[in-house]
């Protein structure tokens, strides 16, 4: 029975990690956040055209670089309840339930774009890298929670995750007219994985092991188009294709202190957006809608358990992006912005084991932000985020030893995991511009 507990546990533990890989950041930068992540159709700043139609950074002349810097705060809770056995393996009718508070920490969120291009050209050229996905989590020992238990009560202790996905893309936009604009943009993506324990490898008798570091390339590519009337509405669409990795070779360390590697492939998904904007005098509004096809990408659209006890996928289903953001200018030098996200959740509830304490979940986050305009060039911004989980993901505990009686996999009658949370980011950043062609004034 313990080892049977403790498997268990070390399996759902290392399943936080993975839920969080799939998070879709909901803006890249200081402004773009700040506006909700809205910019299909309202290119109020370089760094939200880059990342999310690479055909509206056409509006842009002249030369801009832009920095900004997030640092970002999330607050999950993981809770379990699992039943109790007797020595023959029999339910007693008890049940052990505890939560545990993650204390990691902050982690930074950085984003550098830069735009060049002629007044009088049509060809306007980007470059930009950016963290559009990452987290790590610290959940430490609690002997009341049956997942962070010590292991010689049948938990798993302490459990850690890290994950990084840096993107750089190059941008090429082109004005067909004074109205349309075409763009896109090849991007080249860089990730690391760390997870104690890793749910992607067999286990042997002593359970599932840790891993070192593993880094993995990629690629992918946007296409984008941009229409802007030039009476205040405007429109776009764009397509990020999947960003296709090569396999993350894992080496793992079993409690035992045996070791063995394995591969695993996770894809980051395609992203369909489609915008609306209006601007008229000191205001301007951006509406986006994206759909994020997760169920077409490697590492989500699989699910259950392989012959080996590994877990085949996450069984995610596609989400729905909806970013809503307005800007006001009639402060002197103090543009403020307010924004909204709705994303809807990937995570179905017969599926909810291996992926439940997914803290990348956020179903509603609201974002206040301001610019304060030093100069025609220098311009300093800073943005405040907050999101919650708009109440807590759950469902069975899943185990591979159980699929015969409880097909299809294995879900423990009278068990339950879940998590809810809160995330908070204040980030800041700064633009500078070369007004005029060839780099001066």
């Amino acid at each position: 029975m313990r080892n049977y507990l403790l498997n268990l546990m070390v399996l759902f533990s290392a399943a936080f990690a993975f839920g969080q890989a799939g998070h879709i950041m909901q803006g890249v930068g200081s402004v773009n956040m700040s506006m909700g992540g809205a910019a299909t159709a309202q290119p109020i700043d370089i760094s939200g055209a880059l990342q999310w139609n690479p055909a509206s950074i056409s509006v842009f002349d002249g030369q801009e670089l832009r920095f900004d810097v997030g640092l970002f705060f999330s607050a999950p809770e993981l809770s379990s309840t699992v039943p109790e056995f007797d020595t023959s393996g029999v339910p007693t009718g008890n049940f052990f339930s505890g939560t545990t508070e993650d204390d990691r920490g902050l982690s930074p969120l950085p984003a550098l774009a830069y735009v060049w291009g002629q007044p009088e050209s049509p060809h306007t050229f980007g470059v930009s890298a950016f963290g559009i996905s990452g987290f790590g989590v610290t959940f430490p020992e609690n002997a009341s929670n049956p997942i962070n238990a010590p292991q010689e009560f049948g938990g798993f202790g302490r459990v850690e995750s890290e994950y990084i996905l840096l993107q750089v893309g190059f941008t090429y936009a082109y004005e067909l007219s004074d109205q349309f604009s075409v763009g896109i943009q090849p991007n080249f993506n860089y990730a690391n994985l760390e997870l104690l324990p890793n749910p992607t490898a067999s286990p042997n008798a002593s359970g599932y092991p840790g891993t070192d570091k593993a880094t993995a390339l990629g690629f992918g590519a946007q296409l984008g188009v941009f229409f802007d009337s030039g009476s205040g509405f405007k429109a776009g669409l764009s397509y990020k294709t999947k960003q296709s990795f090569g396999d993350f070779e894992l080496e793992n360390t079993y409690l035992d202190g045996s070791t063995a590697t394995n591969d695993f492939k996770m894809n980051y998904p395609a992203i369909y957006s489609v915008g609306l904007g209006y601007s008229l005098g000191n205001v301007d509004l951006a509406l986006d809608y994206r759909l994020v096809d997760y169920e077409n990408t490697e590492g989500f659209d699989a699910k259950g358990w392989t012959p080996t006890a590994s877990v085949a996928g996450f069984g995610w289903e596609n989400i729905s992006i909806i970013s809503a953001g307005i800007q006001y200018k009639g402060i002197n030098k103090l543009p403020i912005r307010v924004g909204y996200t709705y994303s809807s959740n990937p995570i179905n509830e017969d599926l909810a084991f291996f992926s439940v304490p997914a803290t990348a979940i956020i179903k509603n986050a609201f974002q206040f932000g301001l610019t304060y305009e030093v100069s025609d060039r220098l311009q300093l911004n800073t943005t405040y985020h907050h999101g919650d989980s708009g109440g807590a993901t759950s469902g069975p505990l899943l185990n591979p030893q159980f699929i015969s009686q409880f097909p299809p996999n294995g879900a423990i009658p009278g068990s339950e995991v879940s998590y809810d949370m809160t995330t908070d980011m204040v980030m800041f950043g700064f633009s500078y511009k070369w007004l005029n062609s060839g780099g001066t004034d």
